[in-house]
Formats: C-alpha cells, sequence, structure tokens
C-alpha cells in the first residue's frame, strides 16, 4: 500500500485556535466584568481553555493521515517515550531557578520569606488547583498534540521554540481582562509585571520543547512538567519583582540547556519526515 504523506497546516491551526479561544475569554471577560453570572463566566473560560486540545483532536482526527492518527495515539498513550530521569531533571532544574532567582531577588530588596508555602495568587474556576491541572492538561494537548509539530515540521526545534513561544504568550491576553484570574491580578499591581509574563514565555517555551524533543516527543511528559511548573510558581511565595528576575534567570537556563543540547535544538534532520514517512515542502 502507498505510504501516504501529511503536510502540516500551522497557520490554519493557530487562527482557529486563536479566533475560538479568543471569542469565549473576551465573552467571559464581558459577562464577569459587567455583574453576569460568574458561573456562565467561568464556564467560557474553561471552553476557551480547550480550545487548543479540540482544534488539535479534530485536525488529527479529520486529516485522513493514518500516520498522524498513529504518531498522536503514541504520543498521548505511549509510556515508552517517557524518560522518568529527564522529567525528574526538568522539574529539578524549574526549581532551582526558582531559589536561583529568590535568592538573587534580595539584592533588589526582596525577603527569603519567599520560601514560604503560598497560596494561590487567584481564584477564578474556584478552584485554582484544579485550573492548574486542567490547564497542564488541555493546554499540552493541544500545543504538543498537534501546534508544535505544525511548526517543526519545516524548521529547526530552536527557531520553532522562538516562534511558539512568541504565539503562546499572546494566546493569554485575553486573559489579563478578566478578573481573578493570575494574569488580571499582576496587571492590576502594574504593567510590567503583565510585559514580564510575556517575555518570560519565550525561555520557558525552550524549557517545554527542550522536555517534549527529549521524551520522544510525549505529551504526557510536558502535561506532568507543565504541572509542576504551574504548581511551584503559585506555591512558593516569589513576589511579582522576584518573577521579573526569574525571567532572566529562566534565559539563562533556556541557554544553557540549548548549549548542551545543540544537536537536538538546530539540527534538521526531521524536516519534512517527523511523523516517519516523506512529507510535503511549504512552497
Amino acid at each position: 500500500m502507498k505510504n501516504q504523506t501529511y503536510r502540516y497546516r500551522p497557520v490554519r491551526f493557530y487562527v482557529t485556535a486563536f479566533i475560538f479561544t479568543w471569542l469565549f475569554w473576551f465573552a467571559a471577560a464581558y459577562i464577569v466584568r459587567h455583574g453576569g453570572d460568574e458561573g456562565t463566566g467561568m464556564a467560557l473560560m474553561l471552553l476557551g481553555l480547550i480550545v487548543p486540545s479540540v482544534t488539535a483532536m479534530f485536525t488529527v482526527l479529520l486529516s485522513g493521515s493514518k500516520a498522524l492518527k498513529r504518531d498522536l495515539r503514541n504520543k498521548l498513550i505511549g509510556l515508552f517515550r517517557v524518560k522518568p530521569s529527564n522529567v525528574i531533571i526538568s522539574i529539578a532544574v524549574f526549581f532551582v531557578i526558582i531559589v536561583v532567582s529568590i535568592l538573587l531577588s534580595t539584592l533588589f530588596g526582596q525577603s527569603l520569606n519567599q520560601f514560604a508555602v503560598a497560596d494561590f495568587s487567584f481564584s477564578a474556576g474556584g478552584s485554582a488547583l484544579l485550573t492548574i491541572i486542567l490547564a497542564a492538561l488541555f493546554e499540552e494537548l493541544g500545543w504538543r498534540g498537534y501546534a508544535e509539530d505544525s511548526i517543526a515540521a519545516y524548521c529547526s526545534w530552536v527557531k520553532e521554540s522562538v516562534v511558539f513561544g512568541l504565539v503562546w504568550g499572546l494566546w493569554h491576553m485575553p486573559l489579563f481582562l478578566i478578573p481573578d484570574t493570575y494574569h488580571y491580578n499582576i496587571l492590576a499591581q502594574s504593567p510590567w509585571f503583565m510585559v514580564n509574563f510575556f517575555v518570560s514565555v519565550m525561555p520557558i517555551g525552550f524549557l517545554f520543547t527542550w522536555v517534549y524533543v527529549k521524551n520522544h516527543r510525549s505529551i504526557l511528559a510536558c502535561m506532568i512538567f507543565h504541572f509542576f511548573v504551574n504548581f511551584l510558581q503559585e506555591k512558593i511565595a516569589m513576589t511579582q519583582t522576584t518573577k521579573c528576575v526569574e525571567t532572566v534567570v529562566l534565559f539563562i537556563a533556556a541557554a544553557i540547556v540549548v548549549a548542551y543540547n545543540r544537536d537536538m535544538f538546530f539540527e534538521t534532520r526531521h524536516v519534512g519526515n517527523l511523523l516517519g514517512e516523506k512529507e510535503k515542502k511549504i512552497t
């Protein structure tokens, strides 16, 4: 039987994901800010959160490509892909980043009391912990289920990380308008903290690419890492000033990760053959 080729369509995916996510989130912002039913607002927020995963699922299932469907299944439930040591190391690296950031922040007048356990900084959705869990599950199913590969199919992983980091940060933008979200609360403190959030997404994107590729493109590995990143960011009592310091540390850590994994980030052997079959090139 002749092998079927598949051409990734990143523009179509991201346009669809953005339109429907932003539609739900801007509607949630309007309802919550104008005294509407809070439950409706939270439901719209959840719908926006799951848009990338739903878009990825429909894109794969309607693609007509057996190779793409098989790849998604293996990435999601193929436990053989996960390298536990790499996942543990990646979580440890992120923890060290936080520790170093807090220590450096004392040079800017911040306290060592930040090492204490903190309450969640937001309440949107009723349960902050549940929100973090759902974000890790649904975002990764969308981003790693199709979105990241749709860019990497045509370029190196280092270029993909830059593009995806920009797009991923922009995707969060409507959350700054919805009361009681983490993003709304940091904007209320200072617009510069909002800017810091967007800048910090870029180096974090490189760390996610590292975890993803090192674990043979495992969605499960990224879900675990995503959860711990969000959990540690919330439960360690870091100030927003310290998170600005953390952004600098993240860039340094990302640079070190790229330097130690140069072949992985800069190789292009996977381009046109990410699914193990000959793909068509973009013209």
